[in-house]
């Protein structure tokens, strides 16, 4: 089985925060076939211009967007304008019912706080973000102190590199411990433990 896995990306995304999840679940089972995720980008627009001027071309729209199995919403400076932005905050609510596993990284959880996807939950973000989450989503539980938080359907993430090991703890989560390991090894990410 392959999980189609959208990472949503928008003007001033964190580089890292789309890119490194990205790398974990395109090299997970590499030798194999078929393999178990299908990795793509998902914008309102074309091209995005993500920090530091890197332009980055999405494979689709939301209007055209294949079916996510896993949404991963990053995050960035661009967050707190989108996450103001109806179109993008609806598209995310719209996907919620419909996927596995709902996914973000750093300030990415402004947006699913805005989306109300945090109500009653507990969530994690990048340390300099914790008063905005608080305002984002007054009935969530903030663990600033915590990698990831997983919440059964959402997983939430601290900033920018931690993305790398929520994406690894999804991957054991929900391919097992030894492809998280071997995807850890591959990319050299030493810094894993397993969850």
């Amino acid at each position: 089985m392959t999980r189609n896995v959208a990472i949503l990306i928008f003007d001033e995304v964190e580089v890292l925060d789309f890119c490194g999840p990205f790398e974990v679940f395109g090299v997970t089972g590499r030798n194999q076939t078929p393999k178990p995720f299908n990795v793509y980008t998902v914008a309102e627009k074309s091209p995005i211009t993500a920090r530091n001027g890197l332009s980055v071309n999405p494979t689709y729209t939301l209007e055209n967007c294949l079916q996510p199995d896993i949404l991963l919403v990053p995050g960035g400076a661009g967050t707190r304008r989108e996450m103001n932005n109806p179109t993008i905050i609806n598209w995310i609510k719209e996907q919620f019912p419909k996927v596995e596993l709902m996914l973000s990284v750093c300030t990415g959880a402004l947006m699913l706080g805005k989306a109300g996807l945090l109500d009653g939950l507990a969530a994690t973000t990048h340390f300099g973000a914790e008063a905005e989450l608080r305002e984002a989503a007054p009935n969530t539980t903030i663990r600033m102190s915590e990698r990831y938080v997983d919440n059964g359907k959402v997983i939430t993430s601290a900033g920018i590199s931690a993305g790398i090991d929520m994406a690894l703890y999804t991957v054991g989560h929900l391919l097992g411990a030894e492809v998280a390991a071997d995807t850890a090894h591959h990319m050299q990410y030493d810094y894993w433990k397993g969850q």
